[in-house]
């Protein structure tokens, strides 16, 4: 009997480099590409609305590639574990592959599920095609995960082997009978009353091969500015290839090998493949401490005397604080689904600290309204800014909005960039526009005063340290 194998394909919206497609074309049996929409079982971290617009997109690509290599994606939608079954039982596949995920409810999903086949005789296997070294791979001296990111990047690095990336089908056996498919288009991921997404069409490209682009476009242009250049959000020395990452349009393994054979300094190679550490380490706290998304991991953060303000938050939001480099961040945000990282951690912690709002509430903005949202990520960033994570930034490090404004943005062109009513005024005030002479009676006044919001968070930490020492 001819073998056919399933290929479940989830974060790894790719045909290059995927180990699960790569075993399966080893098999040399027809394949079954599948992709299933199941983010019910996700709870508070289903899909937000400029990751399902990102999905929707990468999706169309990748079964258009799948189609010229003659087997097309086939969508269905519904529990995971229900929907294998059903395509296994409307195709005898005798094996079913993917490529791992790490979010805390596909673990338990993906193990359930795994056990459950492998006890019916299918032969179940996973991979990594997501990162660089397996979360359970890397320990301290203790035999215990890092929560600092400097040994753990060490450690990473010392035992790193980074296997060769994998070539691209040239042609896939498809099954020899029709299979019910969704209609893509019937999943309506995208928005369309209202269709905000008209920054995000403006933006972005989804799909493996413009990743590759930005990918080469960023070593060719881009990388020997990096170290410096990174800080500038006016700048265009970032790679953008945050959500391609995420999406698995393209592999760590393949930035990587890309950076070692590219003719680019050491140093500028190096200092980029730290931040893919970061990723690295953002998703080893996740596997290790799956309560990440929603609880403090310095659990003495329990007792921080948070103040819940709706109208604070909603000014956060709407990039209506009074303060231009976190408005101009919240403003990119939701035109672009993406907002510069210096900026992410000046508006974080504007949130969290100035306006002594939950770390918690700032996460699930991020997380509805970035084409990146990932929750390995998203959630030991913002802990980290708040001061509650791993490696975290102390409490008391209070960044301030004009300071960082006019450090990282000096002539305010990120600032006039975003905020169209800041355009005339001259850079002495762009940061600082209510001390302007001729202030803007159409931008608002700060919601906040800046040392009286210092004075409180601080205030606020000591009741906490206070707290912690009875």
């Amino acid at each position: 009997m001819p073998k056919t194998s399933i290929v479940w394909f989830r974060q790894d919206l790719r045909l290059a480099d995927n180990p699960a497609l790569s075993a399966a074309l080893a098999e040399g049996g027809s394949i079954v590409p599948l992709f299933i929409l199941d983010d019910d079982g996700a709870g508070l971290w289903r899909l937000g609305g400029a990751s399902r617009w990102w999905l929707h997109h990468s999706l169309s690509v990748l079964n258009q590639g799948l189609n010229e290599l003659g087997a097309p994606l086939i969508f269905r939608r519904g529990p995971a574990a229900h929907v294998l079954d059903q395509v296994i039982k409307e195709t005898a596949a005798t094996s079913v592959y993917w490529n791992r995920c790490y979010e805390p409810f596909a673990v338990s999903r993906d193990k359930a599920i795994k056990s459950e086949l492998s006890t019916r005789g299918l032969d179940v296997q996973s991979f990594n095609g997501a990162l660089l070294n397996e979360p359970w791979n890397i320990q301290n001296k203790s035999g215990k995960p890092f929560r600092v990111f400097t040994p753990f990047w060490r450690a990473v690095t010392n035992s790193l082997e980074i296997r060769n990336p994998l070539p691209k089908p040239s042609r896939l056996k498809p099954y020899d009978k029709p299979l019910l498919s969704d209609d893509l288009n019937g999943w309506h991921l995208l928005p369309t009353k209202p269709d905000w997404a008209g920054g995000l069409r403006e933006t972005w490209q989804p799909g493996e091969e413009r990743a590759r682009h930005r990918l080469f476009q960023f070593i060719d242009h881009k990388i020997g500015h990096y170290a410096q250049g990174r800080d500038i959000p006016s700048g265009a020395y970032t790679s953008y290839l945050s959500p391609h990452l995420h999406w698995g349009e393209i592999s760590p393994q393949q930035i990587w090998a890309s950076l070692d054979t590219a003719d680019v300094h050491a140093s500028d190679s190096a200092k980029f493949k730290s931040e893919l550490g970061w990723r690295e380490f953002s998703h080893h706290l996740l596997f290790h401490e799956p309560t990440i998304p929603e609880g403090n991991l310095r659990r003495e953060f329990d007792a921080f005397p948070w103040v819940p303000d709706e109208a604070l938050l909603r000014a956060w939001q709407r990039g209506k604080t009074g303060y231009p480099i976190v408005d101009a961040g919240m403003r990119e945000l939701w035109h672009t689904g993406w907002m510069h990282n210096r900026v992410r951690m000046i508006t974080a912690s504007f949130l969290v600290k100035h306006l002594l709002q939950p770390w918690q509430d700032g996460a699930r903005w991020f997380w509805d309204t970035l084409v990146d949202a990932d929750l390995a990520n998203n959630s030991a960033s913002w802990q980290w800014v708040a001061g509650c994570g791993a490696d975290a930034a102390p409490y008391f490090r209070i960044f301030n909005p004009v300071l960082q404004g006019e450090k990282f943005d000096p002539d305010g062109t990120y600032v006039r960039q975003w905020i169209p009513e800041l355009e005339t005024v001259p850079k002495k005030w762009v940061h600082k526009p209510w001390t302007s002479p001729e202030a803007p009676k159409d931008y608002p006044r700060p919601i906040v005063d800046l040392a009286e919001g210092r004075q409180r968070a601080l205030a606020a930490y000591a009741t906490l340290k206070a707290a912690n020492v009875k």
